[in-house]
C-alpha cells in the first residue's frame, strides 16, 4: 500500500437515544492509500455511511482520531471543518442533491462560491468539469431537463470542480437502472485511473463494488478486508 491519505485509529462512534447508547463503530482502524478506489459494503446498519461521514468531515468520532491528507480533522472546530470540507472533499449522493432552480453550470459552480476565484475562472473550471463527465453541451439545462444519469454526472462534476483531495460517494448508483449505473461507475473508474482521484464509495451492490480496486466489508461496526480485485 502506498501513502495513506486517510487514516483512522481507535475510532468509536455511538449515539444516545434517550437512556440507550447505540454503538455504531467499534475500535476501528483503517488506512486508505492515495489513489485508491475503495468500495465499502455491508448490510443496512453496519456502519458504512457513518464511516463515510467521518471520513468526509460530516460527523465526528466519539473517540479516536481521523486524519485526512495529514490533518487531524476530528480536532477542527465546526467552522474550520466546513472550510476544510470545501477544500478537500467532493460529495456524490444517491439522489444528486442538485438545486432545481439552477442550471447544470450553476449547480456545478456552487462549491466555488466559497472560494475567492474570479467569475471567469469559476466558469472555466465549471466547463472543464462538465466536459470531463461528458456533459459539455448540457450546461444550460436544469435538473428537470436531465435524465437520472445526466443529473448524477452533474453531481459528479460539482464534486470535482474544486479539485478535491477525496471523492466521497454514498450509493451513487442506488437510484439508477443497471445500464446507467454502469456508465456512472465507468466514469468514477476513469476519474480514479486517469485523473488519480482517491474515491471512497458506499454501495450495497456487488456489481458496483467490482469497479473499485479494493473492497471492505462491514458488519456491526467492524471491518473485514476484501481481496484486491
Amino acid at each position: 500500500m502506498g501513502e495513506a491519505i486517510v487514516s483512522l485509529r481507535g475510532v468509536l462512534k455511538h449515539y444516545t437515544r434517550g437512556k440507550q447508547t447505540v454503538e455504531v463503530l467499534e475500535s476501528l482502524d483503517l488506512d486508505i492509500a492515495r489513489g485508491d478506489f475503495l468500495a465499502l459494503m455491508g448490510p443496512s446498519g453496519s456502519g458504512k455511511t457513518t464511516l463515510l461521514n467521518l471520513i468526509g468531515g460530516l460527523d465526528r468520532p466519539s473517540a479516536g482520531s481521523v486524519s485526512v491528507a495529514g490533518e487531524r480533522i476530528d480536532q477542527l472546530s465546526s467552522g474550520q471543518l466546513a472550510q476544510w470540507r470545501a477544500r478537500h472533499i467532493g460529495f456524490v449522493f444517491q439522489f444528486y442533491n442538485l438545486m432545481p432552480m439552477l442550471n447544470a453550470e450553476r449547480n456545478v459552480e456552487l462549491p466555488l462560491l466559497l472560494t475567492r476565484l474570479p467569475a471567469a475562472d469559476r466558469l472555466r473550471r465549471v466547463r472543464v468539469a462538465l466536459e470531463i463527465v461528458g456533459l459539455a453541451e448540457r450546461g444550460g439545462h436544469k435538473p428537470s431537463e436531465l435524465s437520472g444519469g445526466q443529473a448524477q454526472r452533474v453531481a459528479i462534476a460539482r464534486a470535482l470542480v474544486a479539485d478535491p483531495t477525496l471523492l466521497v460517494c454514498d450509493e451513487p448508483t442506488g437510484d439508477l437502472d443497471r445500464k446507467t449505473a454502469d456508465e456512472i461507475l465507468h466514469l468514477l473508474q476513469t476519474l480514479n485511473r486517469e485523473y488519480g482521484k482517491t474515491i471512497v464509495m458506499v454501495t450495497h451492490d456487488p456489481k458496483a463494488a467490482e469497479f473499485a480496486t479494493h473492497q471492505l466489508h462491514m458488519d456491526k461496526g467492524r471491518i473485514g478486508t476484501g481481496e484486491p480485485l
